[in-house]
């Protein structure tokens, strides 16, 4: 069976390597299919989840990537997504990241009008909102 080498890179280490049978990726412009062969492309990355299912040898089945922003490169022979965040929705802890959504909202709360640092503060809040999303199967409680 054809298979597609993956990396998933974001900016303080790898994410994942290795072989899969294919990948849905979540674009600006909706979901792209990867297969194996598929025209080589640049796509931006959006918010949501990249679908990646495993290969038969590997045991099948499908585990998703939460990603928020970044890019992938996509060939023949596989896909590398550079992520400007990336965490498997196995891996979320929704007590850590409430904590981390809270922290984040005082910090916001505490910023004088037009503080350049809120931009920061708001795009850490919709990050936690994503993780949460995918992490309890429905929406964040108490989005901002």
């Amino acid at each position: 069976m054809a298979e597609l080498n993956c990396q998933i890179v974001r900016p303080d280490r790898s994410l994942y390597e290795g072989a899969v049978a294919n990948i849905i990726l979540v674009t600006y412009a909706g979901e792209l299919g990867v297969w194996p062969g598929h025209a080589p492309e640049v796509v931006a990355l959006g918010d949501g989840v990249v679908r990646i299912r495993r290969t038969p040898e590997d045991g099948g089945g499908e585990f998703d990537v939460v990603v928020s922003g970044g890019y992938a490169e996509v060939d023949r022979d596989g896909v590398i997504i550079l992520a400007d965040h990336a965490r498997r929705t196995d891996d979320i802890d929704p007590e850590v990241v409430h904590r981390t959504r809270d922290k984040a909202i005082d910090a916001l709360d505490e910023l004088e009008p037009g503080d350049y640092r809120a931009a920061y503060y708001e795009k850490k809040v919709r990050w936690c909102n994503l993780l949460l999303k995918h992490a309890t199967g429905g929406p964040a409680q108490g989005q901002r």
